[in-house]
């Protein structure tokens, strides 16, 4: 896509940062298996259940974090600096503009995301980092047991 066609988007390139320790830990922060991730997964695979990790996500560039691909049910693990929890999303105060802006385009990400998939007949699961990852993985356990109708084809055999 053209420069000129861009909207909504952030600069291509981001301010630096306000300190040496911001930098250092904006370097380090993983973009998959976080702690929280890896938790919700154990958790998940002590209920017997298996899945994909970091699945893409049809049709677009983004990834799923647990994916249960036969049940259609895909599962976000959210942090909430990076999507704005209403709990615990923090502003910062350097670059407030450009971090304003990065935070509000991946929360419309998100729920753009979210009706793609549900339009494809997915059932999506947000979790914010901070949630019981025991709680949550009973959670994706029943969703991921509810029995799917047969479609009409299938059922004249």
């Amino acid at each position: 896509m053209s420069k000129a066609r861009r909207t909504n988007h952030l600069p291509t390139t981001r301010p630096k940062a306000s300190t040496p320790e911001v930098r250092r830990r904006m370097q380090v922060t993983p973009r998959r298996d976080t702690p929280c991730e890896l938790e919700l997964r154990s958790a998940v695979h002590r209920l017997g259940l298996r899945f994909r990790v970091d699945w893409p996500v049809p049709g677009t560039r983004r990834r799923a974090d647990l994916a249960f691909v036969s049940a259609k049910v895909i599962v976000f693990v959210d942090g909430c600096f990076w999507h704005g929890c209403p709990k615990h999303a923090t502003w910062p105060k350097a670059n407030a503009d450009w971090w304003r802006e990065k935070i509000e385009t991946n929360m419309r990400r998100d729920r753009h995301t979210d009706a793609l998939l549900r339009a494809e007949r997915w059932t999506v699961l947000r979790f914010w980092e901070h949630d019981d990852s025991d709680k949550a993985a009973r959670k994706i356990a029943r969703t991921t047991k509810v029995p799917r109708p047969v479609p009409q084809a299938l059922n004249r055999r």
